[in-house]
């Protein structure tokens, strides 16, 4: 059997033509341009380039950026008082803080600074907090668990009684990502560094979701076949013989991995366009509730 490849690249450009024709409608009927502001703290390189690609996708959808790079030797009343100066900016619908903030840096605190109403990342404490909530409504969900979900059904997941298996728990993904599966009624286990049996664990899951870091952690006698694989990780690996010297790879093992899985997403082409083409919509409706408040 050879998996299905859930192209996410595919529905990633699906969803940025829908949030380009709602940019046009919205301005079209005499709103202000959706301003996404985002802010860099310090020089770090990854950080820097994945911004540059969140820029020019919201460029392409007619969303207006503010870029803004504070030194790395901020305070964190520095940080705090600029995106609070942000969040009061009605010109700014949405606010993206680049993670991680540099060491030394709250970044719950920064965050917090950030109003619910212009959170597109998803990471407020109270949307956070509305997520987890039996019956909660957040105004915004992290753009790549939303992603994942998004892949999720589109590959025809059936989530409802599912056994359910989500490798990572950060704030970023493997947290908000099983909360989204448990308000799907899809039965959720959580692994991470401590947990013992991780392989076992993971052959009984209809749905498997890698968000770890690991490169290749996943082999494919850890999948259980038919099963619905998606691969969050990003991560480089030594490979002289290519050009760069390196190449991508995600946390499953892949070409292991798709030959027992029913579908899979591939590394790179998978998850990662889904998170700029959720940052893209949740930025459109944080414009969209801004004139349902103002009446313009």
């Amino acid at each position: 059997m050879t998996a299905r490849i859930i192209d996410g690249k595919s529905i990633a450009a699906e969803i940025r033509a829908a949030v380009a024709a709602g940019v046009q409608h919205l301005v079209g009927s005499g709103s202000p341009v959706p301003g996404l502001a985002t802010v860099l703290v310090g020089e770090n390189p990854a950080s820097a380039t994945y911004l540059r690609t969140k820029r020019t996708a919201a460029a392409e959808v007619g969303i207006k950026t503010f870029d803004h790079q504070l030194s790395g030797e901020s305070t964190q009343q520095e940080v705090e008082a600029f995106v609070t100066a942000l969040s009061g900016d009605p010109n700014v619908h949405g606010i993206l803080v680049q993670l991680p903030l540099p060491n030394g840096l709250d970044e719950q605190s920064v965050l917090t600074r950030i109003r619910i109403e212009k959170d597109v990342d998803g990471f407020h404490p109270i949307n956070l907090g509305r997520l987890a909530m039996k019956g909660g409504d957040p105004l915004f969900v992290p753009c790549t668990p939303a992603g994942c979900l998004t892949l999720l059904k589109r590959a025809g997941a059936r989530l409802e009684g599912s056994r359910a298996v989500v490798l990572g728990r950060s704030n970023i993904v493997g947290m908000p990502v099983a909360l989204l599966l448990i308000k799907h009624d899809a039965t959720v286990t959580v692994c991470h560094s401590r947990t013992q049996g991780v392989r076992e664990i993971c052959l009984e899951a209809d749905v498997l979701i890698a968000a770890v870091g690991q490169p290749e952690l996943v082999r494919g006698d850890w999948i259980k076949p038919g099963s619905i694989v998606i691969d969050v990780g990003i991560n480089q690996v030594e490979d002289p013989a290519t050009k760069r010297g390196y190449r991508i790879v995600g946390d499953v093992a892949f070409q292991e991995a798709i030959e027992v899985a029913g579908a899979i997403t591939p590394v790179p082409g998978g998850v990662g366009p889904m998170t700029v083409a959720g940052l893209l919509q949740n930025t459109l409706r944080a414009a969209e509730l801004a004139r349902s408040r103002t009446g313009s």
